[in-house]
């Protein structure tokens, strides 16, 4: 781990101490940000930090104009449950069979972690005690998300960053952020 996500870690997770459940028993973090801009590392090590689940929203998004879809699902499946002292179960997105998969139920604990574009859409704030916004240089972003996705998303690049562009115009992620990083690496 760089020191910068180390830090930005430490951060995240001093921020976290004392907040209170958001849905349900639980609090919720998303973590926002353009494609790219290093959502899951962040999120991955923020979450194995507090203990608690993580939910991609990649994992969620109705194929490459679902982002809306995801948002939705995110709310219908997860956190409205959560929020209502249910049970929730997530379906994962088949992206080459091009419809939702199987179950997966989300477990007990006192922290979830959303990552992912979407994840702090106006409609999800009720349910969410933070939002974590991270920023990086455009270049950066395509070519890490290039790397980690190779040929199955270069031809989906502009399209999902006009998806992205609309989304971020509409819902004011950024200014909505508790706390905010920017990734130059």
């Amino acid at each position: 781990m760089s020191d910068h996500l180390h830090e930005a870690v430490d951060r995240v997770v001093a921020w976290t101490a004392g907040r209170q459940p958001s849905a349900g028993d639980r609090r919720v973090l998303a973590v926002e940000g353009r494609s790219g801009s290093g959502k899951t590392t962040l999120a991955r090590a923020v979450a194995d930090r507090l203990h608690a689940p993580m939910i991609r929203m990649d994992d969620l998004y109705a194929g490459w104009d679902g982002l809306g879809k995801g948002v939705e699902v995110l709310r219908d499946w997860v956190l409205e449950p959560l929020a209502d002292g249910r049970p929730a179960v997530w379906r994962r997105w088949d992206w080459e069979a091009g419809r939702y998969a199987e179950e997966h139920p989300v477990p007990d604990a006192d922290w979830l972690v959303v990552e992912g574009v979407g994840a702090g859409a106006t409609v999800l704030r009720p349910y969410i005690r933070g939002l974590v916004w991270l920023e990086s240089p455009d270049a950066l972003r395509k070519r890490r998300a290039l790397a980690r996705d190779g040929e199955t998303y270069a031809p989906h690049w502009l399209r999902w960053a006009r998806h992205e562009d609309a989304f971020y115009a509409s819902e004011k992620v950024r200014e909505s952020a508790d706390l905010m990083f920017f990734i130059e690496e």
